[in-house]
């Protein structure tokens, strides 16, 4: 993905508040020129559409995404540990940018068009295929359980995770995200490394 210009992640960050005040359909090259205090046309110099600005948007998520599940799939830890790194690593980004849960957990806004579909599932994808991956390795080592498969294992801990930030945004922010997510995290420790 081409290096965005200072403007161009200008519109980008205010494009994400717009979703988070009140959804996609927010999103416009009007409100976004009253936000950033240039005309339309100027926008328009920066990005070709409404579609191009959610693409990169959701482009510049998938890329932080990928770049934090590698670095924890190379981390000399524990396949315990490495899940542990995802799971309070994802939530910790959330709690420190709660607008960003709009644009996430918004699919089914992107889902009439092709490319942003495509996107968001490649995102979705390669967070599973990572943690099946840690998993899968984890219950070689018997490090994990192994008597549930690890695809399911995986969609625990990201379900989890969706839930519990679901939960804090559509609250209004109304718990501690980061305790949250710990608790939670101890639960899901328990279940992965306890055999039925």
């Amino acid at each position: 993905m081409p290096e965005l210009t200072a403007r161009q992640q200008d519109i980008i960050t205010q494009a994400i508040v717009l979703i988070h005040e009140g959804g996609i359909q927010r999103v416009t090259m009007k409100n976004l020129s009253k936000r950033l205090g240039i005309s339309e046309p100027a926008i328009y110099r920066h990005f070709d559409s409404k579609r191009a600005i959610l693409l990169t948007m959701l482009q510049q998520f998938r890329e932080r995404s990928r770049q934090h599940l590698l670095q924890a799939a190379a981390a000399e830890v524990s396949g315990i540990a490495r899940l542990e790194m995802i799971f309070l690593e994802h939530s910790g980004q959330f709690a420190k940018n709660p607008h960003m849960t709009g644009v996430v957990f918004s699919e089914e806004a992107f889902q009439d068009d092709t490319a942003l579909s495509e996107t968001v599932f490649s995102v979705m994808s390669f967070a599973h295929d990572s943690i099946v991956d840690i998993i899968a390795t984890a219950q070689q080592k018997g490090e994990i359980r192994a008597d549930v498969p690890k695809e399911y294992l995986a969609v625990v801990i990201l379900g989890t995770l969706r839930l519990m930030v679901k939960r804090w945004r559509l609250s209004h922010y109304a718990f501690d995200l980061d305790q949250e997510s710990r608790m939670a995290w101890m639960a899901l420790k328990t279940l992965l490394t306890s055999a039925g």
